[in-house]
């Protein structure tokens, strides 16, 4: 073998590490991502998890809301995704954390969640008071509210409410919009430059997790 093959061969090996280092260097952690303080284990452990944790009341979270619905529609099977709402240590938060898991456990949430978000920022309705969120409800979902009473204060919204709240405390996220990947690394638009890199991030961190998956 002459010393130019030799040259190709040892090249052709290195490659695929040069490739991967270079994907590695290009966010850096303590720069583009950062870790939770305490890890928290994916719901479901044959999926990798990527949770957005939101706020109603943020007006960032609002903007970013259609590019990443667009960017989860083409997420792939492997990936599971969740909307984590913060009280953000409001008593308005709270309200609208409790009508969140309500609109889940009715199976509302598409027609309630965009519904909120509108009367907060474009229609500039407080909605701080169990009776503005009733009637908005209401009114946006076609159900009763007989119905939303009997979710919004039973047990399995209180039970849903707090394990929100002691996930977030326990990652220690303080701002919204914040992405969480596999319950090990966050990113935010803050963090990562805009809506469009915080995505660029998730996509690495998901990349990452699904290498590491793959060495267990």
């Amino acid at each position: 073998m002459n010393a130019l093959l030799r040259a190709l061969v040892v090249l052709m090996a290195l490659s695929p590490l040069a490739c991967s280092a270079a994907d590695d260097a290009k966010f850096k952690y303590g720069e583009h991502y950062l870790r939770v303080r305490d890890v928290q284990q994916p719901v479901n452990p044959d999926k990798i998890s990527v949770v957005e944790v939101f706020a109603y009341t943020c007006p960032h979270c609002i903007a970013f809301e259609p590019t990443l619905q667009k960017w989860v529609k083409k997420l792939p099977g492997d990936v599971e995704f969740v909307q984590l709402p913060h009280t953000l240590g409001r008593p308005a938060g709270v309200l609208h954390n409790k009508a969140f898991y309500t609109a889940r456990m009715l199976g509302a949430f598409d027609k309630f969640h965009p519904a909120l978000f509108n009367a907060i920022h474009v229609q500039r309705k407080p909605m701080a008071t169990v009776e503005e969120i009733r009637a908005l409800f209401v009114q946006s979902t076609g159900l009763k509210a007989e119905e939303f009473d009997g979710a919004f204060s039973g047990f399995a919204v209180d039970a849903s409410f707090r394990r929100g709240e002691s996930s977030i405390q326990a990652m220690a996220v303080s701002s919204v919009p914040t992405i969480v990947v596999n319950g090990e690394y966050f990113t935010s638009p803050g963090i990562a430059g805009g809506f469009g890199g915080a995505l660029e991030v998730t996509n690495f961190l998901i990349e990452r997790a699904r290498r590491e998956r793959g060495k267990r």
